[in-house]
């Protein structure tokens, strides 16, 4: 399974971005797809996640710091997970990283740098 992320960049503050996640196979097929971030120097840290199952709602879930400014969506038609990110901090700066899960298994996609400077 491979996941191919997209969409970083550089913004200033207040400004928004869309991280977009590509999987190799049918995004149903995983039980729950997110997004990590990992700043220079820290632990990678969980941003947002959403079940992508066919029988599941997309329930999602975000982290306190994100809650309000980010918004988490699933495409079947592109195979695809997204993350909105609106009025973007200093403090959001980091490498995104795509994840994906499957009963025991874990995948990751390569990480699309999001930078927030004036």
């Amino acid at each position: 399974v491979q996941l191919q992320a997209s969409g970083g960049g550089l913004v200033q503050p207040g400004g928004s971005l869309r991280l977009s996640c590509t999987a190799s196979i049918r995004i149903f097929s995983m039980d729950v797809m997110g997004w990590y971030r990992q700043a220079p120097g820290k632990e990678r840290e969980l941003v947002s996640t959403i079940t992508t199952k066919r029988s599941t709602s997309g329930s999602s879930n975000y982290a306190d710091s994100v809650k309000g400014r980010f918004t988490i969506s699933r495409d079947y038609a592109s195979n695809s997970v997204y993350l909105q990110m609106d009025n973007l901090q200093l403090e959001d700066t980091a490498a995104y990283y795509c994840n994906g899960r499957n009963g025991p298994r874990t995948y990751w996609g390569q990480g699309t740098q999001v930078t927030v400077s004036s």
